[in-house]
């Protein structure tokens, strides 16, 4: 099992998604003898064990059932325990694919945080690739790497316990030649002086810097510019879900037909309780109610109470939909872009021979 690459069945000691519902993914290592307890009932890890991923799986009693998903980045980012804000699938994949990150890239990431957006990066830089992740806060770079180590990503990373805006990100021993850096830092304009001797200089370097506020974006572009970082952009991402639905046309005639029912009725209630009056006169502790009829049909009433109809019923006029809602699960922030493009070192003597050649030509 490994989020960089897929198997069909469970073993044990792998790691494994129990999907619930839509909003609760509870990840598991699969070990035999141990019990899966949710509010669905009880699910024993033994019969886990050779089914494969993405079956359901039921309870012994067969009172509820779970599904075995293959752990994704996504998946992870929906499940992980959060020890800091987060950066959210509809950034992540949105900010590997305007940095240009693909497998063989070398990319910088500070800081780590809870990790999610570090799954996401090692899935799309595997096989050949390399990650440098940067945590200055220790407990959380500790959990950091006994995580990396449970989902077997070390090998695609290496995670180091620094604060990078005072130290920067240099790590002895170690070329990195980063091709994308992404900050996720309070003030990444202290740490982008520092990226001058880890980016590569043989093609263009990418940088995302990840922001809530504008205040931040404005010092950091401002750090940028000074840094020789060009083609500065900032974006925000905006996830949004659509729906899609039929709704049925109402015709004038319809609401014309709906007024009359109602004054109708209001008309038979009111002689209703005119002759209930009468009846009992003024004992005010009878409760008088209007018996109904089970078995009254007004037909359908788009306007109210009737008939329930199945959306897209042939006997009706119907047209189609749709109604934008926003992801509620997300956490969005500024995302400034820019560029950092080799200088051109230029040799004198190859200069003055260039200015030879010419003279001799120029004789000729």
């Amino acid at each position: 099992m490994s989020f960089t690459s897929f198997k069909t069945k469970i073993e044990e000691g792998d790691f494994v998604m129990a999907y619930l519902s839509r909003t609760h993914i509870k990840p598991i290592i699969v070990k035999k003898g141990e019990k899966l307890n949710t509010r669905f009932g009880t699910f024993p890890h033994d019969s886990m064990i050779g089914l494969p991923y993405g079956s359901q799986l039921m309870t012994p009693k067969g009172r509820g059932f779970i599904y075995l998903l293959h752990p994704t980045p996504e998946l992870w980012t929906m499940s992980l325990p959060h020890r800091t804000q987060i950066v959210y699938t509809p950034d992540s994949s949105y900010i590997v694919q305007r940095m240009g990150v693909i497998p063989g890239s070398r990319v910088i990431e500070a800081g780590t945080g809870s990790g999610s957006f570090t799954h996401a990066f090692v899935r799309t830089i595997a096989p050949t690739g390399k990650l440098f992740t940067y945590e200055f806060h220790k407990e959380r770079y500790e959990q950091a790497v006994s995580e990396f180590k449970e989902h077997k990503l070390q090998e695609y990373l290496i995670c180091t316990n620094r604060d990078v805006c005072a130290d920067g990100f240099d790590i002895d021993g170690t070329k990195i030649d980063a091709e994308a850096v992404f900050l996720d830092l309070p003030s990444p304009w202290e740490a982008i002086p520092h990226l001058k001797s880890v980016i590569t200089h043989e093609t263009e370097a990418r940088i995302c810097c990840f922001s809530p506020c504008v205040e931040q974006v404005l010092k950091t572009v401002t750090a940028l510019q000074e840094n020789g970082w060009t083609k500065i952009e900032m974006t925000e991402v905006s996830s949004l879900l659509w729906e899609s639905r039929k709704v049925m046309i109402r015709e004038l005639d319809d609401a014309i037909k709906r007024l009359k029912d109602v004054k109708k009725r209001q008309l038979e209630g009111i002689e209703y309780m005119k002759q209930m009056a009468v009846k009992y006169g003024s004992n005010k502790q009878a409760k008088v109610h209007k018996p109904r009829s089970k078995n009254r049909d007004r037909g359908f009433n788009p306007f109210g109470k009737g008939f329930h109809i199945i959306e897209g019923d042939e006997n009706y006029k119907w047209f189609d939909v749709s109604k934008e809602q926003k992801e509620i699960k997300t956490h969005t922030s500024y995302l400034t872009f820019a560029i950092h493009v080799p200088q051109l070192v230029v040799n004198d003597e190859n200069i003055e021979k260039q200015e030879t050649d010419t003279e001799k030509a120029d004789k000729l």
